[in-house]
């Protein structure tokens, strides 16, 4: 089971830039690993260090002025190979939901089967967040899951975002797919004990 995610509201991190691919997310070198732990010190590895693994002080995520559960990104992210790992790795930096204007189909559903929600925005809002971050590093995005809103909190800027209805009870509920199924193991029974029934 994994964190439900219902509600959330935090500060945010603006990164951008557009077409970030999954090799810039979590470059190749790092893949050999099967399980999901470690990832995330390697979030965006070549533009968070040098060749000699020192933190490059103008990329965003070793500035101290911008941290929290949010990572607002460009326009097409997560375009590139179908790599799982990245969705791996940006959940492992703590991250719970990523806002973009538009997300890689692939990249999305990796996200969704890793508990890592990525909420599509238009690019007007999307332009907003970025002003409003950017402008005042404490400023708080909130996102209600159950309700599909995003809004800059203390404004009148909100949006609703889509979800499919499984994958947003999966995320409510901190299922993944085999808890999910183990959820309705009663209906299960039961529609495979009518079916066989009606073939006797």
């Amino acid at each position: 089971m994994r964190n439900k995610f219902t509600t959330l509201s935090s500060t945010a991190v603006p990164l951008p830039i557009e077409n970030i691919d999954t090799d810039q997310i979590i470059p190749a070198r790092f893949l050999k690993a099967t399980t999901r732990e470690g990832f995330g010190a390697n979030l965006f590895r070549d533009w968070r260090y040098d060749a000699e693994g020192n933190p490059k002080a103008d990329f965003v995520l070793n500035s101290p002025r911008y941290g929290g559960e949010i990572l607002v990104a460009g326009k097409n992210f997560g375009c590139g190979s179908s790599r799982e790992h990245a969705a791996w790795a940006i959940a492992g930096a703590g991250f719970r939901a990523v806002v973009s204007s538009f997300f890689a189909d692939i990249f999305r559903n990796n996200a969704l089967n890793n508990g890592l929600l990525p909420v599509k925005v238009s690019e007007a809002m999307l332009a907003e967040i970025f002003a409003a971050v950017e402008r005042d590093p404490a400023t708080q995005l909130r996102i209600d899951l159950p309700a599909q809103t995003i809004e800059i909190a203390g404004t009148s800027s909100k949006e609703s975002f889509e979800i499919t209805a499984y994958k947003k009870q999966c995320l409510m509920n901190g299922y993944d797919d085999v808890d999910y199924l183990v959820s309705i193991r009663d209906e299960i029974a039961a529609f495979e004990q009518a079916r066989a029934a009606a073939k006797e």
